[in-house]
């Protein structure tokens, strides 16, 4: 799974409106023909993201190239359960990744429309946002 090898401060905020408002960075296809877009924002994590990789991956079939263009570098914090309040923040429980609505979350290129469309439809299914499927101006159609 995706998580950083080092981080400046272990714990962090939480901050939960940071994925209000509209993408302006990572919000246009880059590397493929294809594209995965989010269309609400929320929080994804490693496991989540891992999970629709190996979707997506399976779906090509050693055809083509993918790219995951977000990565999961906010920690997540958890208490114990019944453990009283105060005594600190609780141990890291694992990473997300903030996407905001506009974020194209993965890219695919070199194979057919139609397989990329499955293959994206598949994904999208173990993500917790809704995405749509995204076509660049010069995509390379085999």
């Amino acid at each position: 799974m995706l998580q950083p090898q080092r981080t400046k401060f272990r714990k962090m905020h939480r901050a939960r409106g940071e994925f209000h408002g509209k993408a302006t960075r990572g919000a246009e296809l880059a590397f493929g023909s294809y594209g995965l877009k989010a269309i609400t924002g929320g929080e994804i994590t490693a496991r989540q993201l891992e999970a629709a990789r190996r979707a997506l991956t399976h779906a090509v079939q050693r055809m083509g190239k993918s790219w995951i263009r977000i990565f999961p570098q906010k920690a997540i914090t958890r208490k114990s359960p019944e453990v009283p309040m105060g005594a600190g923040k609780g141990a890291v429980e694992f990473y997300v990744a903030l996407v905001k609505r506009g974020t194209i979350i993965f890219e695919l290129d070199a194979l057919p429309e139609a397989v990329a469309k499955e293959a994206f439809r598949l994904a999208a299914h173990k993500l917790p946002v809704t995405t749509k499927f995204v076509k660049a101006l010069h995509a390379h159609t085999l």
